[in-house]
């Protein structure tokens, strides 16, 4: 494989080519074009273009005995549809899942309106002809008159519908997140129904794995403003000023929600974790509907 590897490591794989189910334990290995799965004495290459779904945590049922942390691969063989289904500690496979979703999408064409709407106001952009670049936790919309990111963990809503664009039927998705303290809704049009599919199942997928990490944190009301407050720009020197208590009470808030992994404090300020920002987002949403 001549081109330039994004992802290499060890891992357990099944392919439903083999005669047996049973995993082995062989090198994978990803590139702009195509993942190659290896073991001693044989290698499968798949071509990106040919991958048409990825889903983790799911395997087939004859293989539930085999596996713990997945991600299965469904792709289009010469002869016919297969699955490869790798697994890998859970870290690994949340990074491996990004470096897929990246290597499939990033650059593929879209056609993008944004703000479509700003709260309920519909706004009179166009449809404007860009890039995607996928990282993590966030979808980027490139080479636009004016760029900008959707960071997965401040979405409120995705959806899909046919709608008329620049004269063709498309399916437009439509995703409402916030942007700067705002509710904004972007519509977009990607290139092709499969690239589609992809980036569906990123949003999905991404945006579940937020969200449950958020759900499983419970915040006091006090926490909750110490957010916000963070998410406005507040800092350790004036978070107290901005909740309206004393230093020590302050140092003790911001110590819980360091605890609960919704703060990263850092050199130049605190910032808020992706389940922190979608707390804070799902507060917002509150607040403005």
């Amino acid at each position: 494989m001549s081109e330039k590897a994004i992802a290499d490591f060890v891992a357990r794989y099944s392919l439903d080519t083999e005669p047996s189910p049973e995993p082995v334990r062989g090198r994978i290995i990803l590139s702009q074009k195509r993942l190659v799965l290896a073991e001693s004495g044989s290698k499968t290459t798949i071509p990106l273009h040919r991958i048409f779904d990825i889903s983790v945590g799911h395997v087939p049922s004859e293989l539930e005995g085999f596996f713990q942390d997945t991600i299965t691969v469904a792709f289009e063989g010469d002869d016919g549809r297969h699955t490869a289904v790798i697994e890998a500690k859970n870290d690994s496979v949340g990074k491996f899942k990004v470096f897929l979703f990246k290597a499939i999408l990033s650059g593929t064409p879209v056609t993008v309106k944004h703000p479509a709407r700003v709260g309920g106001r519909v706004m009179g952009e166009r449809f404007e002809t860009g890039k995607l670049r996928i990282q993590p936790g966030k979808v980027e919309f490139l080479g636009i008159p004016d760029p900008f990111v959707v960071d997965l963990s401040g979405v409120s809503y995705f959806q899909k519908q046919n709608r008329d664009v620049g004269g063709q039927s498309r399916t437009v998705v439509a995703i409402r997140h916030n942007d700067d303290g705002q509710t904004v809704t972007s519509e977009f049009v990607v290139a092709t129904e499969r690239k589609l599919n992809h980036l569906g199942r990123y949003l999905r997928l991404e945006y579940a794995e937020i969200s449950q990490r958020a759900e499983r944190i419970d915040v006091t009301e006090q926490e909750m403003e110490a957010l916000v407050a963070i998410y406005s720009g507040a800092n350790s020197g004036n978070l107290a000023g901005a909740l309206g208590i004393d230093a020590g009470s302050a140092a003790m808030v911001l110590t819980e929600i360091e605890k609960k992994e919704l703060v990263n404090p850092g050199n130049d300020g605190l910032s808020l974790t992706a389940p922190g920002k979608m707390l804070v987002s799902d507060r917002i949403e509150k607040v403005n509907t």
